[in-house]
């Protein structure tokens, strides 16, 4: 196997040079009440800030309900440039009509004043309970003390990812170093989610004309001199691969985000679309950040107790692929069956049976694989039971993390989802006590 051209660093937002953060707690959800805030007082808002203005790329949800933030952010990332993120936690600031969208901008405004920026320059992304009003004066706040904190230090880009965490077990962080000529670029992320996992982004939130690809949010830095339509070409590339390609329960979020800031900094030769090695070592390290954010993100789903790669070969096209990957990972049957160490071949079968993918039933072959291994212990071979013993897929199947692989055997259509199983901790995290109105909401 090749080498890889990066190797990791401690570290995340800050890793990369020229730029700052700062994570404080300001309150937003008020303290101990509501699903994912019994972490006493948690930072809940941060500030993301490059030294000089950036190249920047975003990607959103295509729910059809979207949040004030996810409107603002990606109208400002249209353009080329931008400096300074602001996001929250605790709120997710989605279905509050033209008072959210007033008070998402009124945030950039506040993080550009205490900047000195145009508030153009600053985007905006939340997350937490839907369909609730900000609290204003709190949020200013927050943001004016951040704006006082901002650091280059490795513990404020760790005091972001705490601030953006809602049931998340712990925060999601990850940086890489490589070489472009001469020069040493660096690529930092910070990701959150746990919940509400399907993510379906597009640079404007416009849905694909084909099958789409807690709310997720992922922010990364670069000081890596690249064209701007380079970046967005390069993110929407390692988004496709990485977050589109997740799912914990099936629900697409009104605020999925991710956002790239990329400030020169580093000096290196411009990366375009002609750049040959630079663009490629580029695409290599962001594909890989964007990747492991990703796989953390089901790591730490709600309830996860075993993580699952479905591997889908041989569709008939990479449409038919996707949906079946989709189909099993979504499963309910399936995934209740993983979480009982159960390798039910014919819940599989059913799942890839109502999808939209073109199937011959004798022609599957269905079989584990520990994680990452490449030998593969078949339950179904041209849809029929083979004799392999039922304790050793068993066994397979009892792993923290194993492979899924189905072949269609009809073409060279293939895909990949990572997923997860589906328990008892899920359910009673998200089922809701209407005897307890605080704890209820998105």
């Amino acid at each position: 196997m090749a080498k890889p051209p990066f190797k990791l660093l401690e570290g995340s937002l800050t890793a990369p040079r020229g730029f700052r953060a700062a994570g404080v707690f300001c309150d937003i959800k008020r303290l101990g009440t509501g699903k994912g805030s019994e972490k006493g007082q948690k930072r809940d808002l941060g500030l993301i800030a490059s030294e000089v203005p950036a190249a920047v790329a975003g990607m959103y949800t295509t729910n059809q309900v979207c949040a004030a933030p996810v409107k603002i952010s990606a109208e400002r990332t249209a353009k080329d440039r931008a400096q300074v993120i602001v996001v929250n936690s605790g709120n997710a600031n989605a279905c509050t009509g033209k008072r959210g969208l007033k008070d998402a901008d009124l945030m950039t405004a506040t993080a550009a004043r205490e900047l000195r920026l145009d508030k153009i320059d600053v985007l905006v992304c939340s997350t937490g309970r839907i369909g609730v009003e900000m609290p204003m004066e709190n949020v200013k706040s927050g943001i004016i003390s951040a704006a006082r904190l901002l650091d280059n230090s490795r513990e404020s880009a760790a005091h972001v990812a705490e601030a953006i965490m809602t049931s998340d077990s712990r925060p999601k962080e990850i940086a890489v170093e490589f070489r472009i000529g001469a020069e040493t670029i660096r690529i930092g992320g910070i990701c959150k989610g746990a919940g509400m996992i399907q993510p379906g982004m597009s640079p404007n939130g416009a849905r694909p004309a084909s099958s789409l690809h807690a709310t997720m949010l992922g922010f990364i830095t670069t000081d890596a001199a690249i064209d701007p339509k380079t970046l967005k070409r390069c993110l929407e590339i390692a988004v496709a691969q990485s977050f589109n390609r997740i799912t914990v329960d099936g629900d697409m979020s009104t605020n999925d985000t991710v956002l790239v800031l990329a400030n020169g900094v580093a000096g290196n030769k411009l990366i375009t679309r002609s750049t040959r090695d630079g663009l490629k070592n580029f695409q290599a390290a962001l594909d890989h950040v964007c990747l492991e954010l990703a796989k953390m993100i089901v790591r730490d789903g709600e309830g996860v107790s075993r993580f699952v790669t479905v591997h889908v070969h041989g569709a008939k096209t990479s449409s038919d692929a996707e949906a079946a990957a989709r189909a099993i990972a979504n499963s309910s049957l399936v995934k209740t069956s993983w979480f009982g160490g159960d390798p039910n071949w014919g819940r599989i079968l059913d799942a890839i049976g109502y999808s939209a993918a073109m199937i011959i039933e004798d022609k599957i072959d269905v079989g584990y694989s520990r994680s990452g291994e490449k030998k593969i212990t078949y339950a179904l071979k041209q849809g029929v039971p083979t004799t392999v013993p039922f304790a050793t897929l068993v066994k397979l199947v009892a792993e923290k993390e194993f492979e899924l692989h189905v072949f269609l055997n009809l073409g060279s259509g293939h895909a990949v989802v990572y997923t997860c199983d589906l328990t008892e901790e899920y359910v009673e995290f998200n089922k809701g006590d209407v005897s307890n109105p605080a704890a209820l909401g998105g």
